[in-house]
């Protein structure tokens, strides 16, 4: 008789719990820019790694105040379920933000606030895209959203970039091709303003042709758009959004201009695709969280946010300055790099056999880290690789380049 604490032998025991996934998390990867973070707290690195704004310049004392004094006066409210699309006043203040970034249209019904604007790419690709369907990007482009696209299946295919971005017309034969070949472009996902990890901008003169291609081709624009205010001129670009309300689909972000420990970021839709991506995004997060919304609400209401992005302007275009001056005077022959107007990056690019993934760790050995340019690519080899200088002093980025140079110079030779 078998007791009943005994299971007799079965099939089942070489059961793997790798049989639960669904084939779509096969697609689900490590983030390369996450592993590089995680280095780049050993003591004795300079980490030009990470895209972090420069929080030491908030007022952080007088936001401790303002913290205190939601959950003192509105706490029941601020620590409770809210609405999925979002408070109506930081909407409302979402708009104005938006309007300083030059789009004077919007409307706050049209503005779904999400958990930063990494988690409206993922509710993009999952509302407009099907398993198969292919979303184009920029080559480079930001990692999160690469991950977040090949998630659900889709066939993520870069575009042409040069120094100018976008390239309009190989983009038209891109999209004529993948057409004859009977596949269906969906998404165009661009930064098009100080892209990450580039940090090229599109040019004036190229805006409305990529708009129109887009237009024509039936081909929706995700147009994410974190650094637009922190062009160090104060002159921001334009957005697409500014020029076509019903083709574009705009993500910003407060990651970058005030905290990205809050997560919060929004996206504007157009009103007819509105209802079911705001459906979409409260299937997942229920409800942005109430308190970060109104800590935004009230610096926005309460601070002068703008002469903080003034004081962010002029602090990321001296680094940026120092960093282009430290790499003019230590870097090989062979390197190029980037000369960003706005941001967080620059881009260097070395000689075409050189592979910059296996240097990550003769960088840490020299006692800097860097980010792989593999990272934010679609190929499986990079010869490239991104920089920041945002919340790395003047001094670390000078020290930093310098460690970082003969590192590029033997891997030319090599």
């Amino acid at each position: 008789m078998t007791s009943i604490m005994q299971q007799p032998d079965s099939p089942r025991e070489t059961y793997s719990p790798t049989e639960l996934f669904s084939k779509r998390a096969a697609n689900i990867k490590q983030s390369a820019v996450r592993d590089v973070f995680e280095i780049s707290m050993q003591p004795g690195l300079i980490s030009l790694a990470g895209g972090n704004p420069y929080l030491q310049s908030l007022p952080l004392a007088e936001l401790g105040q303002s913290a205190a004094q939601v959950i003192a006066e509105q706490g029941l409210e601020a620590l409770q379920y809210g609405g999925g699309q979002g408070t109506r006043e930081l909407r409302e203040q979402i708009c104005q933000v938006m309007a300083a970034e030059g789009i004077t249209d919007a409307d706050p019904d049209n503005v779904v606030i999400t958990a930063g604007s990494q988690s409206a790419q993922d509710v993009a690709a999952k509302v407009f895209c099907d398993p198969g369907d292919v979303v184009l990007v920029e080559d480079p482009t930001y990692v999160g959203a690469l991950n977040a696209f090949e998630v659900y299946q889709v066939e993520v295919l870069p575009a042409v970039v040069d120094g100018e971005g976008l390239v309009p017309e190989a983009l038209r034969q891109r999209l004529a091709e993948l057409r004859e070949a009977g596949k269906k472009v969906k998404l165009l996902y661009t930064i098009p303003t100080f892209n990450n990890p580039s940090g090229v901008t599109l040019a004036e003169t190229r805006r409305q042709q990529i708009i129109d291609i887009c237009r024509e081709e039936h081909v929706l624009i995700l147009e994410d758009n974190p650094y637009g205010l922190l062009k160090f001129d104060g002159h921001p670009e334009a957005p697409l959004r500014a020029r076509d309300a019903e083709n574009v689909i705009y993500l910003g972000s407060f990651s970058k201009i005030f905290a990205p420990g809050l997560r919060i970021g929004w996206a504007l839709v157009p009103a007819e695709l509105k209802q079911r991506f705001y459906l979409a995004s409260e299937a997942v997060t229920l409800c942005p969280p109430s308190f970060n919304q109104m800590l935004i609400s009230a610096y926005l209401r309460d601070y002068d946010w703008m002469g903080q992005i003034r004081r962010y302007r002029e602090l990321y275009s001296e680094r940026c300055e120092t960093m282009i001056e430290a790499l003019e005077e230590h870097m090989p022959a062979g390197v190029e790099w980037t000369r960003p107007a706005g941001g967080f990056f620059v881009w260097l690019t070395l000689p075409e056999h050189v592979d910059t993934y296996p240097l990550l760790q003769e960088g840490i050995a020299a006692g800097v880290v860097f980010v792989p340019g593999a990272a934010f690519t679609t190929a499986s080899h990079s010869n490239s690789l991104r920089l920041a200088f945002s919340a790395v002093s003047s001094e670390n980025i000078r020290e930093g380049v310098k460690r970082l140079a003969p590192v590029l110079a033997k891997a030319i030779a090599a």
